[in-house]
């Protein structure tokens, strides 16, 4: 599996950003060939202190293939672009192939 998190920082206009997240964003980011599982949350803690992010997004594919083929495609495009739109401060972008073994 490959997973892509985004991290976004505080924003300046939180409840905009959540409106514009949830009820556009998302719907783009659901568009992505090859998806398997979506999450997030604004729901964010911290540990021994106040949590340095204040939206996480999480996304998974079946390999790191499928990720380079979903955010190489229209979509992934889209959902690129959109960024700008409601993230005011920029997020954190990771991805990773998860290591399944115990």
């Amino acid at each position: 599996m490959h997973k892509i998190v985004v991290l976004y920082p505080s924003q300046p206009d939180p409840e905009a950003f959540k409106a514009y997240y949830v009820e556009k964003h998302i719907p783009l980011a659901r568009k992505l060939p090859g998806l398997q599982a979506l999450r997030y949350t604004f729901d964010v803690a911290g540990v021994g202190g106040e949590p340095p992010y204040f939206c996480v997004f999480e996304a998974e594919f079946a390999d790191i293939g499928a990720f380079g083929a979903a955010m190489g495609s229209p979509e992934g495009a889209a959902v690129a672009a959109d960024g700008p739109n409601y993230a005011q401060v920029p997020p954190v972008v990771i991805h990773y192939t998860v290591d399944a073994s115990m």
